[in-house]
């Protein structure tokens, strides 16, 4: 985020589940036209797109870092694969010692680390320094996004939260796309590691408007660390059916997007299209498509139902990744608005179901959900890429193939599952 957009639509999952157990009865929260709002959600925005740009900086350079450092596109893929990995691993833990130490703190050194192992990265001997470092800098990242929305949620007068979040979200989307056309277009100019250097400038600036912007918190309040209770949250959430499905949905979703979009540059630098490191970052544009989409999911389900939303979802997905075989220029980029605006369409229903359905401890089952999300982008990426060096490009689709048809099967399974409950009598029912 995601990808980056696929950053910023899980953490929009996020903010809607996850702010809802925090504090929002703060009479004298910020909103627009009062003091300091303007400056909080500026600093957020910066806040986004700094850490979105940076967690996916080296997805648009793979073909450059495998010729780099000789190494193969799965090799390579670890660059990626390394940094939303460790996001996914650190994300649960982090904003819960943002509960204890504060989310403006938590935010600061977050940004602080992933800033500074950024101008780092450009400057990796290796491959092994490159995939360590980029582990260490999604580990960092990972501090961000849970406190951001807890801070945004603590803050900001309710009726003001969601253009807040918005605005906070908008960030996430722009640095992802972003920070891939800017690493394509100096990777063009002067190599890959001039791509990852202007990208960790990039940020840098961002992170110091991020520190000068950012009011001091007004409302938060320190809670004891208590890992028993956040474990019994935790396994509750894990021993529910319906949110273990939405965890596989999503997950499975961002395996296809995260198999395309690492691999899609391998396939358009070599024949028959033969695109510049430039242009092939900009094919990321397309991430705006993701943004109609998700926004247009809600309606989409009060339409067709959550389910039927997953299906159609999966459909123009399916879709999409069957016209990008072909060997036409404009079929490869129809194929990929497909799959970019069926997964991102897929995504918003997941991570929306996960609010609806989360009855206590919602933060943490949103937690889950990212950690989910960002496993499938670990493994869409690396598996995607193995197959694309074994079999080519028809070898990724078909793992993006068999992703889409686990997200059909979850999708039939609980459809069973609900019909089989409501044929259940009353009392039975009640008694599960």
């Amino acid at each position: 985020m995601p990808p980056a957009h696929t950053g910023a639509s899980v953490i929009a999952g996020a903010s809607t589940s996850s702010f809802q157990d925090l504090k929002t009865d703060t009479p004298e929260g910020r909103e627009p036209g009062r003091p300091g709002y303007r400056r909080m959600t500026l600093a957020l925005f910066a806040a986004g797109l700094a850490t979105f740009a940076l967690l996916y900086s080296t997805q648009a350079l793979l073909p450059a870092i495998s010729d780099g450092f000789g190494v193969t596109a799965g090799q390579a893929s670890w660059t990626v694969s390394a940094a939303t990995g460790a996001l996914a691993l650190f994300v649960l833990p982090l904003s819960a010692l943002s509960e204890r130490f504060g989310r403006t703190r938590m935010m600061t050194w977050s940004m602080a680390v992933a800033v500074g192992v950024g101008l780092l990265v450009p400057f990796a001997p290796s491959l092994e320094w490159l995939v360590a470092l980029r582990a260490v800098q999604g580990a960092a990242i990972a501090g961000i996004p849970a406190s951001a929305m807890a801070y945004l949620a603590e803050e900001v007068k309710p009726k003001a939260l969601v253009g807040a979040i918005g605005l906070f979200v908008a960030g996430n989307s722009i640095g992802g796309m972003s920070g891939r056309l800017v690493t394509g277009w100096a990777a063009q100019l002067g190599g890959w590691r001039a791509g990852l250097l202007a990208v960790g400038l990039m940020s840098l600036a961002c992170a110091a408007a991020f520190l000068v912007l950012l009011p001091r918190a007004r409302f938060f309040r320190p809670a004891s660390l208590n890992p028993r209770a956040v474990g019994r949250t935790v396994a509750g959430h894990l021993r529910d059916p319906l949110l273990l499905r939405l965890y596989g949905i999503g997950a499975l979703f961002m395996t296809v997007f995260g198999a395309v979009y690492t691999v899609i540059g391998y396939r358009l630098v070599d024949e028959p299209f033969s695109l510049g490191q430039g242009v092939i970052g900009s094919i990321f544009l397309i991430y705006l498509v993701g943004t109609v989409s998700s926004a247009a999911a809600g309606q989409l389900v009060a339409r067709a139902g959550r389910r039927g939303a997953l299906y159609l979802a999966v459909t123009t997905t399916a879709l999409g990744l069957l016209l990008s075989l072909s060997d036409s220029l404009a079929a490869v980029l129809l194929g990929l608005v497909l799959i970019t605006a069926g997964f991102f369409a897929g995504h918003a229903v997941a991570s929306a179901a996960v609010s609806r359905t989360a009855k206590s401890g919602r933060a943490q089952a949103s937690a889950l959900y990212q950690s989910a999300y960002y496993l499938g982008s670990s493994a869409g990426g690396t598996l995607g890429a193995l197959a694309y060096h074994s079999a080519g490009w028809a070898a990724t689709v078909g793992i993006a193939l068999l992703a889409v048809l686990g997200v059909v099967s979850i999708t039939l399974y609980g459809s069973h599952a609900a019909r089989a409950e409501r044929r259940m009598p009353a009392p039975a029912v009640a008694a599960r």
